[in-house]
């Protein structure tokens, strides 16, 4: 089920990516062209979550077919090192909204700075010099407008979407409420607005305390 499910999101991903890519008209009048850039940041996000599944080892009990999809699903969603990613998501997980979470900032609960921080913890030189290059081949088939709108600013859009939904949400103010070991918070049971937000990770709690559930099963944890 976890590669079925694997596989689909990049099917949708890429189908949905390649159609709107190769439309001819860009009309910034049209409201079709912002749900498309909308429905590919929702896709962006479901092959980090992909990914993220990867780290877990959830997708498959194959090492080298979890890590297969792990490694593909990085470099599809921005030319991420899936094995940077998997150091520093582990030690999120070790010590969630401590000094050693990456993913926390411990000196500003500010929404863009900790944004920011967020990012420079997994934005490198070699990232940054991949997706150049992958625009660069884009562009050879497509248009600039068309490359910048479809793919790159819903690559964009989706870091922001994982991170509030995924991040800031769920541990922002660790000491109002949150306790050890998780210090993560839920959102209120809504499986729809849960699984449109970002792939039922609002059930923040459900995955901290138990990792190896795949995200297409959280919203069964938040049940019980």
């Amino acid at each position: 089920m976890g590669i079925a499910v694997a596989l689909l999101i990049i099917m949708c991903w890429s189908s949905h990516l390649f159609y709107i890519l190769g439309k001819q008209d860009i009309s910034f009048s049209d409201p079709l062209l912002y749900f498309h850039i909308l429905v590919q940041t929702y896709l962006f996000t479901g092959i980090f979550i992909t990914s993220h599944d990867a780290m877990h080892k959830n997708i498959c009990k194959s090492k080298f077919v979890n890590n297969s999809f792990g490694y593909l699903t990085s470099f599809l969603f921005a030319g991420f090192s899936f094995k940077k990613l998997l150091k520093s998501h582990l030690m999120h997980h070790s010590s969630p909204t401590s000094e050693d979470d990456p993913d926390f900032n411990p000196r500003s609960q500010n929404l863009v700075l900790w944004w920011f921080k967020f990012l420079s913890n997994y934005v490198s030189i070699f990232q940054l010099v991949t997706m150049a290059i992958l625009f660069n081949i884009l562009t050879l088939f497509y248009s600039n407008a068309g490359v910048i709108l479809f793919w790159v600013i819903p690559s964009i859009l989706s870091t922001l979407q994982l991170f509030y939904f995924g991040t800031y949400l769920p541990h922002r103010n660790p000491d109002e409420g949150l306790h050890s070991p998780h210090f993560a918070r839920s959102q209120k049971k809504n499986h729809f607005w849960a699984m449109l937000s970002c792939y039922f990770f609002g059930y923040h709690h459900e995955h901290h305390s138990s990792p190896k559930t795949p995200w297409w099963r959280l919203y069964k944890i938040s049940e019980n």
